[in-house]
């Protein structure tokens, strides 16, 4: 049974040796509407880039940080190289209460060209830590079957596939 939760977690600065994920804001939807305009990254989710003013009112909705009902916590994150601040991609997490236990639906993305150097791997980790030490009791990940980087990225975490598919893609947990 799925229960309201006021107090969910708030997004904080976590960082790693290569990597910054800097808790999302509306003022982010500028820049990562140009590190997210690609068509190849929506190849296995459908859909299209979103324009700015997409991603702002996205954003709006997000920072809040919970579900209307409050039924759903929302963290999200932008990545970024801690060398240079570049923006490579988001993380972010969607919490349920269910059972006593929370559990958190895990994605990620990274930007085309950054692709390859275990960004993902590397901030979906460092995420998926905080996440544990803030009280999630599980993880969930849906990745489509012919997605090889996010089965690794998925695999890495711990977590792993169930025969439950949604929109065609699999539900991976830990």
């Amino acid at each position: 049974m799925e229960t309201q939760n006021a107090s969910w977690p708030g997004a904080e600065v976590i960082k790693t040796e290569r990597l910054v994920l800097e808790p999302l804001r509306v003022d982010h939807a500028t820049e990562m509407a140009r590190v997210l305009d690609d068509t190849s990254l929506h190849a296995f989710i459908g859909g299209r880039p979103a324009t700015e003013k997409e991603l702002r009112a996205r954003y709006v909705r997000q920072v809040v940080g919970h579900s209307a009902d409050g039924a759903q916590g929302w963290l999200n994150w932008v990545v970024r190289l801690r060398e240079s601040g570049a923006a490579v991609g988001t993380v972010q997490a969607t919490l349920v209460n269910q059972d006593r236990r929370m559990t958190a639906a895990i994605a990620w993305v990274i930007a085309t060209p950054h692709q390859g150097h275990g960004y993902a791997r590397g901030a979906a980790a460092a995420m998926a830590e905080w996440l544990l030490r803030s009280g999630v009791d599980g993880l969930v990940a849906y990745v489509h079957p012919d997605h090889v980087a996010s089965i690794n990225v998925a695999t890495h975490l711990g977590l792993a596939p169930t025969e439950t598919v949604e929109d065609g893609e699999v539900r991976w947990v830990r």
